[in-house]
């Protein structure tokens, strides 16, 4: 370098973690405040609803940490550290430039920023909300007042994509004198019944309203409610985190799907035999046992292979449903963080071993909360297994853009008629949850009723 110029500290922010990841929370910093540091050592890991992810030196150097807390959620994109020379305290160099801006820190960081101000206030008071640039993007787009939006984001405090997208879902419908009506009074649409067509609420249903919210001249006023005894609450669970995101999702799909169940009893019994063999025969050499969960995913992909119009989703616009090329099965799994999905990619050209050992893989990450961003998006379809709870049959909930789920039960012993005789036959029942505004009947049965073909005679799949 010319005599004079020096290198500038490189500045460490968050980095994208996925499409959908707008802010991270602080987990705990892996290095110490000034020590040294090596490109692509782990510094910092933060949290994300889905998992727990590592945050690697950009460069060599000191690493000096900006004035953020463990605990704390930041946008991401938010520098958080510099790395440059040993007696170079932290300092933003330049803003972020790529995605969304990432606030300068505060210099105290036990002081919350101050709220940033949405267009259309006064200024005489504070904004009651922080909100994403892609959370204000959609809220114009769609003409949302973002003050009716309740926050999930930087600990309930800011509105972010999610928030916009989960009030359209759950928003009634109103004509637009009803919902100025509405907004002048101070009435929540959501708290009225609508008579008008498709359920729209109309200007009589405002004025029906106003005229039941106010009192009679000299009602006396209504005491609170008491808790009764044996009522008090022993503990209390924020709806945050990956809890948060299945109350959203599952709500918006029961709201949003014309949901339609289809039930089949299976007969397991050679499904189970030829799971046994493989447990004895395989087992050593594959390094894992094969499990019923690995013959039935291998058994849907095939099957969506051959049904194509099953391996689909509803176009983001909603105009349209996509056939999708791959095949990307989406394995729902039960953790300590809640219900999680890995997808098994290209699952229709995976072998009973590459699907069981990729699939052990998805949930061990899963598991440990340390799954990667690619683990859990871009599934066509999901399977949900709840037979090791003794559950027959049951009615899953679609897990959206996807136009069906199939629900797995558990595999029993029952006394049947079988060729002419009294036997007992192991059985198994399936249940396929499909969007009727995007399938019919009859394909979705035709598609059920080939899976059920593939468990009671396995020895298909090796054609």
């Amino acid at each position: 370098l010319p005599k004079g110029i020096e290198l500038m500290a490189a500045e460490l922010f968050v980095p994208k973690l996925g499409q959908t990841v707008e802010e991270v929370t602080l987990m705990n910093w892996l290095v110490e405040d000034g020590a040294r540091v090596e490109f692509g050592t782990p510094v910092l890991e933060v949290e994300t609803d889905k998992a727990v992810f590592p945050v690697e030196a950009n460069a060599n150097g000191y690493l000096h940490i900006g004035p953020y807390l463990a605990g704390q959620v930041v946008p991401v994109l938010t520098v958080v550290a510099t790395i440059g020379k040993r007696d170079e305290p932290f300092a933003i160099q330049s803003p972020a430039t790529a995605g969304e801006s990432a606030p300068a820190p505060a210099v105290v960081p036990e002081k919350p920023p101050a709220p940033e101000m949405e267009a259309g206030s006064t200024g005489e008071e504070p904004a009651r909300l922080f909100s994403s640039p892609r959370a204000r993007k959609l809220a114009h787009e769609k003409q949302v007042d973002l003050s009716h939006v309740t926050p999930t984001g930087g600990q309930g405090v800011r509105v972010i994509e999610k928030d916009v997208l989960a009030y359209l879902s759950q928003a009634p419908r109103a004509t637009p004198v009803a919902a100025n009506m509405a907004a002048q009074f101070g009435l929540p649409l959501d708290s009225l019944a609508g008579s008008g067509p498709k359920g729209a609420i109309t200007k009589a249903d405002i004025q029906r309203a106003l005229e039941e919210k106010t009192p009679p001249a000299g009602a006396p006023a209504v005491e609170p409610a008491m808790v009764p005894p044996g009522d008090e609450v022993s503990k209390v669970l924020p709806l945050s985190g990956v809890r948060g995101i299945i109350f959203e999702r599952m709500g918006t799909s029961v709201h949003t799907t014309a949901r339609v169940t289809l039930t089949t009893e299976v007969d397991a019994t050679d499904l189970v035999t030829v799971r046994q063999r493989l447990k004895e025969s395989a087992s050593q050499a594959w390094g894992f046992t094969p499990g019923y969960n690995d013959l039935i995913g291998v058994i849907t992909a095939r099957a969506l292979r051959e049904f194509p119009y099953m391996n689909a989703r509803l176009r983001a616009d909603g105009q349209a449903v996509e056939w999708l090329a791959h095949v990307n099965l989406g394995m729902a799994v039960d953790t300590e963080r809640g219900l999680l999905v890995p997808v098994i990619g290209d699952a229709d050209r995976k072998g009973l071993r590459a699907f069981g050992s990729e699939f052990r893989q998805l949930v061990e990450r899963a598991r440990a909360g340390r799954a990667l961003p690619d683990d859990l998006r871009g599934g066509s379809f999901t399977i949900t297994n709840l037979g090791m709870y003794d559950i027959d049959a049951f009615t899953p909930v679609i897990n959206l853009p996807e136009v069906a789920i199939l629900g797995v039960g558990r595999i029993e012993g029952k006394v049947v008629p079988y060729q002419e005789q009294i036997t007992v036959r192991q059985r198994l029942t399936l249940s396929l949850v499909f969007d009727h505004r995007l399938n019919d009947g009859a394909p979705a049965a035709r598609f059920l009723q080939r899976i059920k073909q593939y468990v009671e005679n396995p020895f298909l799949l090796l054609g």
